[in-house]
């Protein structure tokens, strides 16, 4: 029997980064992967998406790009090369997330591993040979998969956000279900691409956790793409007919019933859970997820989980982090933490949004007295000049301390990183005044957040 000082089971974001930050502290450290390095994050979820939107949205660019003197007449879109830039970059992916393990010094093996008693490991090899690992601590990094609403059936035309990834063909049209970010991520990509899209979401606004105004923004961003938004609707059935799929929802208003060439079920994802080797072990578990503790540590002494298993928000960098803060307690000073209340999200659509900490919302449901900031991109000089659009971004006080912001327009994604720091540190609003920001640059539609009297 081999020892170790951790095992691994999972080489997504919050396992690859537990291991990784294990091995550099010097803990001897072996990670078992499955199916491809990079997990969910690399193979079915941020890295061929982003391919694919990276791709759709030089196509929309190209076609407004006449009033910049450049003349594109026919931008059309070649799936298939979109297809080769995505399979090109989640290769790039994986091969980078083996490498870095490697370069950490950590052990890396391919195959299933199997929890059989609190410090030991099962681990099958591809060709069938098993043998036996054991270490003290172990961390279960299963991720996610695809979650799906009752009645509903994967087939050729029914499609989940994996199944579509390995299409060889664009559909002519689609009825994407779900308005969460993975929903209105396929449905701005394919919208781009040419196709006619219906988005319908069962609850009342899309990006229903995101806040209300960015809600509101996205939706008639993609409205202006052609696709038709609707909300508080629910798939009772989905039927396939010759050539396309019905799709029967139900909504305040009666029935609606829509046609298509397919289906996309984009209704979130889920914790991927052996509940064998969970209940063999005692560890406590729900649909939700795996139980863990402030230390990400389960009900059974020794054996830890990180990234989607644990529930709560699917992201890839809460899963890293979650992996790096159990690294440092495990192994070195405990000086990386994890907290919930700091990740921040992004939509890719386009114009994308994103968001950290408190929104106007939460704060009115847990009877806070914040005050709100808004500052609109139409006064910011290079969103005019690179004709990027609308936008806006909004900045929740509470008290003097920044305590949650959230942004709508060209650049979120990037604009939200230092809005993170600043409220995961608790700026206040004198410091944040003392922000010295570039010119011409789309942050200085922070000035407007930040100011005396607000905006």
């Amino acid at each position: 029997m081999e020892t170790f000082d951790l095992i691994v089971i999972g080489g997504g974001p919050g396992g690859h980064a537990a291991a990784e930050e294990s091995a550099r502290l010097g803990a001897r450290t072996t990670i078992l992967e499955r199916s491809g390095w990079g997990g969910t994050c690399t193979h079915h979820g941020c890295i061929p998406t982003k391919a694919l939107l990276a791709c759709s949205r030089v196509r929309s660019t190209l076609k407004k790009a006449g009033r910049l003197g450049v003349k594109v007449p026919d931008a059309a879109l070649d799936f298939a090369t979109a297809r080769r830039h995505m399979e090109q970059m989640v290769r790039v992916s994986a091969l980078g997330a083996h490498q870095s393990l490697r370069e950490a010094g950590a052990d890396c093996r391919v195959g299933t591993g199997s929890l059989k008693t609190p410090g030991q490991v099962e681990w099958t090899a591809p060709d069938g040979t098993s043998s036996l690992l054991a270490a003290p601590a172990i961390i279960l990094a299963w991720g996610s998969e695809p979650s799906l609403p009752p009645g509903i059936t994967p087939s050729q035309r029914v499609l989940t956000s994996d199944g579509f990834l390995e299409c060889r063909e664009l559909p002519e049209s689609a009825v994407v279900l779900g308005g969460s970010f993975i929903g209105v991520e396929f449905a701005t990509f394919l919208a781009e691409a040419g196709c006619k899209v219906t988005l319908a979401e069962a609850l009342d606004r899309i990006l229903p956790m995101e806040d209300d105004d960015v809600s509101t923004f996205i939706s008639r961003e993609l409205s202006r793409l052609g696709i038709a938004v609707h909300t508080s609707v629910a798939a009772e059935s989905i039927r396939e007919e010759e050539g396309g799929i019905r799709a029967r929802l139900a909504g305040h208003a009666g029935p609606l019933e829509m046609e298509a060439s397919v289906a996309l079920v984009c209704t979130g994802r889920r914790p991927l859970l052996d509940k064998e080797q969970l209940d063999r072990l005692g560890i406590v578990h729900d649909r939700l997820g795996i139980r863990v503790d402030e230390n990400l540590e389960t009900t059974c002494r020794g054996v830890f989980a990180v990234g989607d298993v644990t529930g709560g928000v699917l992201l890839a960098h809460r899963a890293a982090q979650q992996g790096k803060a159990l690294a440092s307690r495990l192994f070195g000073d405990g000086s990386v933490r994890h907290d919930d209340a700091f990740v921040p999200s992004v939509v890719y659509t386009h114009p994308p949004a994103a968001r950290v900490g408190l929104t106007e919302r939460q704060a009115a449901e847990r009877g806070l007295a914040v005050r709100v900031t808004r500052s609109d991109y139409g006064a910011n000089i290079l969103a005019r000049t690179e004709l990027a659009g609308s936008g806006f971004a909004k900045a929740v006080f509470l008290g003097d301390r920044l305590a949650g912001a959230a942004i709508a327009g060209e650049g979120a994604g990037e604009l939200i990183a230092p809005l993170t720091l600043a409220v995961r540190s608790g700026l206040e609003r004198t410091a944040l005044r003392n922000w010295v920001l570039p010119h011409p640059g789309y942050s200085e539609v922070f000035q407007g957040l930040f100011r005396d009297g607000g905006a």
